[in-house]
Parts: C-alpha cells; structure tokens; sequence
C-alpha cells in the first residue's frame, strides 16, 4: 500500500496543492493530510502513525517524528504480547496509521531533531486520538510522559481499548538492536517504554541477534537469600571492583534479578563526569564486558532462585536494511 501511495504521490500531490485540501488520491489512495506546523497549514503524508514527511510548504522535504507517544512498527510482524499475535498487532500499527492521515491536526515544534534527523513535533490532540483509541502508547526518552497523555492512556486500558484488548506488558518493547551494528558506541540496547508513567529505559546487552530472533522482557524476582549470594560475589570480584562505588546493594539486587530473566545490563550507569560521549560508552562497554562474565557464572553456578517470572512483550528483530520491500526479512509478512 505504501508503495502505491508513494507512485500517487508524484502524479496527484501538485494537483493536491493547488486545490488544497485534497485528501485522496487514485483507487482511494490517501495522499496528504493537512497538519498546521507553527501555525501554518502544510500537506503531509504519514508513513506511519508517529511520524511524517512535509510536501509542501516551509518545511518541504523535511521528516516529523512526533513527540509524547509512539506507534507500533508497521513494516511487518514484530510485536506480540498477552493474548495477541504478531499479525493482529501489526493491524493494529497500521490502523493508528489511517487514523492519523484522516484528520486536520495542528503541531508545534521549536525545530529541533532527533538522532535520526527528524524535526520533533508536538500534536497534542492527535497524541490524545491516537492513545485513546489504543493506537499508541504515551512514551518519553526522559522521565515520564506528558501527564494528561498517561491518564487518557489509563482510560484506554481500562476499557480495553486498541492494543490493550488482549493483555498489559508492564513494558513495551519499542526497537530490537544487535551488538553487530557498528553505530554503537560500546554497548547495545533495547528500548522498552513503561505502560504505567510512558517513560523508556533501556535494556542493555550483548547479544548479536540473528534475523527473525522472537525477543521477549520478563518481569522477574529473585528470593532475598539468593540475591545476597549473587551481591556477595559481585562484591568479591577483582575485575568489578573499580566500577562498584557506583552501585548499592539496591542497585545491584535489581542487576542480578534482570540479568536472570532477560540477560539485562541496564541497570550499569555510564560515567557522566566523562564529558566525551564516544570516550563514555565506550568505558561503559568495557565494564559491561567484566560484569556479563561474572554474572554468566553466578546463573550457570545456579546461584540465584527465580521467585516469580511472568513473560511480557515481545518483538521480533529485523536490521533496517531488512524491513522494506522484495529484500525484507520472511518472517515479516
């Protein structure tokens, strides 16, 4: 469908801006809606339900991602959790995409861009429409999401609206990434993003993922006795002892709890006084590297007792080069 909006785009949208707005293109095809940036009308096409591309207008050529909450991927089967199958998700995705390009929505953005390029935009209403209807998740990168956006988010889950109808994660897993993507400045993650507060964290790892790998988050707790047995080591390991000033006995019980369930190191703190980001993660990797081999041996030693472990969202891993057209992953569609 994508690539047929895409052919109609470069035959119908000149004609769209002259009798602006026109909505539909051939067979049906939505081509452009109108979002006001700042104040001015401009037509835009939604690839997807968190993001666009401007037509026309100031801010031609340039690509939104829009703030406060996010849509499921839509280039194929990769989320699951609860009662829900990846396919039925990925409706869902495409859903929250035809419910964006359908109305006139208003957006204001002090222009500047995320790691990816893209303009942030903040549309408050569609940000309401869209977790209303169970079509996105409030999300922020810090702290926790927009407080109105979060209670309509609860009323959505309360009646089971949209991709709430079939089970609640405590976390959604956002995006899946393998320690061979050489962007990486020492240490991979997963982002995960809270369904109680939208905030995201990130799951750290270092893993290589091969394609079409099923990853899943499980919430876990471990018995008391168990975690002072895996502190205790950790305390006593020569390798770790230069970096566990910056860690309680708090911090390091929640370590061993996620790195049972998920193999996690996203509890491991990067040094902010490291002013170099480069320099910072990549001090961060190689403390990674001396905890992931202690913690190896406190699980394979079976050092540590799980008490509870509930199985929560899931994703299916595509590198980007393999999400789109003839050369997409098989486990996509």
């Amino acid at each position: 469908m994508i690539r047929r909006a895409v052919i109609a785009l470069t035959l119908i949208v000149p004609l769209a801006l002259s009798i602006w707005p026109q909505p539909t293109g051939a067979n049906g095809v939505l081509v452009a809606s109108k979002v006001y940036l700042n104040g001015v009308p401009h037509p835009v096409f939604f690839n997807d339900g968190d993001s666009f591309r401007v037509l026309a207008g100031s801010f031609a050529g340039t690509k939104a991602r829009l703030a406060g909450y996010n849509t499921l991927e839509s280039y194929g089967y990769t989320h699951s959790w609860g009662a829900w199958s990846a396919k039925e998700l990925y409706h869902n995705a495409k859903m929250g995409t035809y419910n964006a390009r359908k109305g006139v929505w208003r957006c204001t953005s002090d222009l500047k861009r995320d790691g990816y390029g893209r303009i942030l935009w903040w549309c408050p209403r569609l940000a309401e429409d869209q977790i209303r209807k169970g079509l996105a998740h409030a999300m922020s990168v810090r702290g926790p999401a927009n407080a109105k956006l979060i209670e309509v988010q609860r009323e959505a889950i309360k009646h089971k609206r949209g991709m709430w109808a079939h089970g609640v994660p405590r976390y959604v897993v956002t995006s899946l990434h393998s320690a061979d993507e050489h962007w990486f400045k020492g240490l991979p993650y997963n982002r995960m993003v809270s369904t109680v507060d939208g905030s995201s964290r990130k799951w750290r790892h270092r893993k290589r993922l091969k394609e079409c790998t099923k990853v899943c988050w499980h919430d876990v707790t471990i018995t008391k006795d168990s975690a002072a047995a895996g502190i205790a080591v950790l305390k006593q390991s020569p390798s770790l002892t230069p970096y566990l000033s910056k860690y309680n006995d708090s911090d390091l019980a929640d370590l061993l709890a996620s790195y049972a369930g998920n193999e996690d190191l996203g509890v491991l703190k990067p040094e902010r006084s490291i002013a170099d980001k480069s320099a910072r993660y990549a001090k961060l990797g190689v403390e990674a590297k001396h905890f992931d081999k202690v913690l190896a041996k406190i699980v394979s030693d079976g050092l540590l007792t799980i008490a509870t472990k509930k199985k929560g969202s899931c994703m299916v891993h595509a590198a980007y080069t393999r999400r789109y057209g003839r050369g997409a992953a098989s486990c996509l569609h």
